[in-house]
């Protein structure tokens, strides 16, 4: 992850108008349904070969078709280098990954270098680790979410949550899953569903089912990833080629309001390149 920061300059308070125009109205997302869903590529899924060189990495990802990212797993850069490597590449960031400890300890610089890289949607990649050990830990991290989700909306910032198979995991006492306590107790406009599909497959949830109850309106963007299910492993692989029943999930994502379909691979076979350009051409041809 990143940890340079820069302070507020003419190119973040730009950045800002750029922030407010992408995310359009933020709060609870009825009505997104209406417009076609966008692609774009998790650079996670880059990580590796950008350690070795971040321009190289990004053209290639543009040359495949992408024309919007999700920052994250991405060399340590000041916001306005990491702006300018888009730019060059032609690529626009529409989400990242990041702590929310950060926010929490320095909101205003946090907050300006987002908006300098251009994003309009933050998600943290679980919850915090010190409120996972119990229901009431869970509780608090809920309610702290939800603060920081409040004041990112009033500097129009959307925040959401990827999951993994954990939170669908229930503790002691509750007979609500992990994840379905998130949703209670945060309120819609604060906090968002960044749904990470093969991890919820795998865990058994119903995910078009639970798209058009709990997360109705609360998943503008999520994680498009594939994993085949043989035996008891799972086993990530490019988009159509795994167990997640993509006919059914746009379907579904089409009545919940997603925006935006972000591909991600944590790890397959051969190059990430090859998978990525793959599930390019897999989702290009959706109706989404």
């Amino acid at each position: 992850m990143m940890s340079a920061r820069v302070g507020m300059s003419r190119r973040e308070m730009l950045g800002a108008l750029g922030v407010m125009t992408l995310s359009g109205a933020v709060g609870p997302f009825a009505g997104a349904a209406a417009k076609k869903a966008g692609i774009a590529l998790q650079m996670y899924t880059m990580r590796e070969p950008a350690k070795k060189d971040l321009a190289d990495t990004l053209k290639k990802c543009a040359d495949m078709g992408w024309k919007y990212v999700q920052w994250s797993g991405m060399p340590g850069l000041p916001a306005e280098q990491v702006r300018a490597a888009l730019d060059k590449a032609g690529l626009k960031c529409i989400a990242a990954h990041t702590g929310m400890e950060a926010f929490e300890k320095s909101f205003e610089k946090e907050v300006a270098f987002w908006k300098t890289v251009g994003c309009p949607d933050i998600a943290p990649g679980g919850m915090m680790k010190d409120c996972t050990g119990s229901l009431e830990a869970w509780i608090k991290g809920c309610k702290r979410l939800d603060a920081i989700g409040a004041k990112l909306r009033a500097e129009g910032i959307r925040l959401g949550f990827h999951n993994h198979g954990m939170e669908f995991e229930k503790f002691p006492g509750d007979p609500r899953t992990k994840h379905q306590i998130l949703m209670d107790e945060t309120k819609p406009e604060n906090l968002y569903a960044e749904l990470d599909i093969a991890w919820a497959h795998a865990a058994g949830v119903d995910v078009p089912a639970y798209m058009r109850s709990t997360l109705k309106n609360r998943c503008p963007v999520v994680h498009a990833k594939d994993v085949l299910l043989d035996g008891g492993k799972k086993k990530l692989v490019p988009l159509g080629q795994g167990s997640v029943p993509w006919p059914q999930v746009f379907a579904a994502g089409r009545e919940a309001g997603i925006e935006w379909y972000v591909y991600e691979q944590d790890n397959g076979e051969g190059s990430p390149f090859d998978y990525a350009r793959t599930s390019f051409e897999f989702l290009s041809k959706q109706s989404l």
